[in-house]
């Protein structure tokens, strides 16, 4: 059954025409994952949809049965009211129905003359009391806020006293819980961590009801939907499956386009070439058959659809100016407290050159803080950090902090880099997206995705070889996410990252180091390794609610990409190991030539020492010889495969 049938649809604002031409259905059952570029028209799609906003042209028939729910329709208006009494507002019909059961009984337990109607209308309202959910909608609304990050005490406080991001979850604890036949769903990971995120993931497989959601969390749209819907250019293309199965029929439906129009391009070349001979013969027989040929090419010049660029993208490369020892980073014991509240304690690890650690840990257990300590911005209350040789830092700050809002985009280049000409900064900043006179915005008046691009071009720019970034993909659309992953699977230097985009712990991460109070653990591999070792339950339901399990087959794309980074992986590490045999083939000349001294001859105990350190230097040689030649024949077959 169709719940939505969409045709024509054309919307504009003033001169700017947003999308034209829209077709579409959503079917019962279809969770619908709608992307494209910031700007694009996805938010007001959704308004045309609840009659916010009515279209330029085009229909748009909602079936009768059919009850949308959409986030901004639960906004919470009465302040004084609980958190958990906001939510129960979406139950004010079941718990009138209740009230007057209560009610109905108080009236049948005295002595009543129309006792046979009350007993008739308390028979009725117990079974749609029933029938609806009467008998959970209490424990379900307390699920939904417990999933959403609410404990039992947060419940129970006003409204007035909630943060931006809790009335956030209040609305979205009411849409889900609203009873709609389709639900709309836009950004609804913003404001929730992991966990919640997880909670709704779950929440939205095991739901009857169909969505459409907007999303920049391709994990989450990798879980959750079984079409996708992009705008690009203002048109809309339909594809089925989740957001990696949408990838590769993007290239393939790209490629067909292209194909389609250079193929058309030459036959009409060659029916004009055909027309300009037979004109030129000039004999009727001549000019009949240049008349069929134009005809021919008319036709073929209405059918044809020129292919249209990809909206523009950021592009970029994070270059690093020298090249850190192998000893990157060692922090031994650390501490941060602000009053008496300790974030953490015992905190100890290790980082080496070319390493890419990702931080997890609950909301507020201190990722951003240990970042700040690291960094010397923050004082550890004990503890020690150690930086290494050549180490140069760059930090990416999710708050967008350490500019000077007064300035233009333009300014903020200057003025940090002095060397830089208005030419190249123009040109660097092009690439970034700021172009003509977007150079001259002052920065108070950037969006957080311009700003997120600004800090992006500071830090390609300072050419740092251990980069800080904390929640680097918050802001950036899809295509800008997937943009700066390429980036970072190219960067040479070494990464620490926090981060709650699983997509991009998956694509990248060498080793998850999990934050506690009392530490530090590290897991080796992606996030998908990491719930097996830590969350073995998790990882489960994971491989349970799979695309393969929805009916998604694994994509050639996705397995590519696999192939690419394990190749640029296994590239690195070969560049490392010819790093350290290097080192070592010196460490060893030296100690032979320390056997042909004289001096050294003659002390049998420092004689004893150095043969001992040289036979260690060969055996450890000898190993790493046998893992480059290992690595090359891989990354021979890799390349082959």
């Amino acid at each position: 059954m169709a719940l939505v049938t969409v045709q024509g649809l054309k919307m504009e604002f003033g001169e700017q025409l947003l999308f034209d031409g829209m077709n579409f259905e959503i079917q019962d059952g279809d969770r619908v994952g709608l992307i494209g570029v910031n700007g694009c028209g996805k938010s007001t799609l959704f308004k045309l949809l609840t009659g916010e906003y009515y279209p330029t042209d085009g229909t748009i028939v909602i079936n009768k049965n059919v009850n949308i729910g959409y986030m901004e329709q639960h906004v919470c208006r009465n302040l004084e009211r609980s958190a958990y009494d906001e939510v129960m507002t979406v139950f004010s019909d079941l718990l009138a129905m209740e009230s007057e059961l209560d009610t109905i009984n108080n009236t049948i337990a005295g002595e009543n003359p129309e006792l046979q109607k009350q007993v008739e209308r308390q028979a009725f309202l117990h079974d749609e009391f029933v029938r609806r959910g009467g008998l959970t909608c209490k424990s379900r609304a307390r699920s939904a806020l417990l999933g959403l990050g609410f404990d039992d005490d947060e419940m129970k406080l006003p409204i007035s006293s909630l943060s931006g991001g809790q009335r956030a979850k209040l609305q979205l604890a009411k849409l889900l819980l609203c009873d709609a036949d389709l639900l709309l769903l836009d950004e609804p990971t913003n404001h929730l961590d992991t966990q919640s995120v997880e909670w709704l993931e779950e929440y939205l497989i095991q739901s009857k009801c169909s969505y459409m959601v907007i999303s920049h969390d391709r994990y989450f749209l990798d879980k959750t939907t079984n079409r996708t819907f992009e705008i690009e250019n203002r048109h809309m293309e339909r594809y089925k499956g989740n957001y990696t199965a949408f990838l590769p029929q993007k290239e393939e439906h790209l490629l067909t386009l292209k194909r389609n129009y250079d193929n058309t391009m030459k036959e009409i070349e060659r029916l004009e070439g055909i027309v300009e001979q037979q004109r030129r013969w000039n004999r009727e027989k001549n000019i009949k058959t240049a008349e069929s040929k134009m005809k021919a090419i008319h036709r073929l010049e209405e059918g044809l659809v020129k292919p249209e660029n990809a909206p523009d993208s950021i592009n970029f490369n994070l270059g690093i100016t020298n090249q850190s020892g192998e000893d990157v980073l060692e922090v031994k014991g650390l501490e941060l407290s602000f009053g008496e509240k300790q974030l953490f304690k015992d905190v100890s690890f290790d980082i080496h050159r070319g390493e890419r650690i990702f931080i997890l840990g609950p909301n507020g257990c201190g990722k951003t803080s240990l970042l700040k300590t690291l960094l010397g911005t923050y004082r550890a209350n004990a503890g020690r950090i150690r930086f290494g040789e050549g180490v140069k830092t760059g930090y990416y700050d999710q708050i967008q902090t350490g500019m000077d809002s007064e300035k233009t985009v333009f300014d903020e280049l200057s003025d940090r880099f002095p060397s830089m000409n208005n030419t190249q900064i123009r040109s660097t900043l092009a690439r970034f997206l700021f172009k003509g006179e977007d150079v001259f915005k002052e920065l108070s008046t950037l969006s957080g995705g311009e700003r997120a691009r600004v800090l992006l071009t500071i830090l390609m720019l300072k050419g740092a070889n251990l980069l800080f970034l904390d929640e680097p993909t918050n802001h950036l659309d899809i295509n800008s996410c997937e943009a700066l992953q390429e980036a970072l699977s190219e960067y040479q230097g070494t990464l620490v990252i926090v981060s709650h985009d699983r997509y991009l712990i998956n694509a990248l991460a060498d080793k998850i180091f999990y934050l506690s109070a009392d530490g530090i653990k590290v897991y080796e591999g992606t996030y998908e390794d990491y719930l097996k070792k830590a969350q073995p339950f998790a990882a489960l339901k994971v491989q349970k609610n799979s695309p393969a399990q929805a009916g998604e087959k694994q994509t050639d794309y996705k397995n590519k990409k696999e192939q690419d980074a394990q190749r640029r992986r296994t590239k690195a590490r070969i560049t490392k190991l010819e790093s350290e045999i290097k080192e070592l083939e010196e460490k060893l000349a030296d100690y032979n030539e320390s056997l042909n001294d004289q001096s050294t001859a003659s002390d049998y105990e420092k004689l004893l020492e150095i043969t001992s350190a040289v036979s260690s230097c060969e055996n450890a040689l000898e190993a790493m010889y046998d893992e480059w030649e290992k690595l090359q024949l891989s990354l021979e077959s890799q390349s082959e495969g």
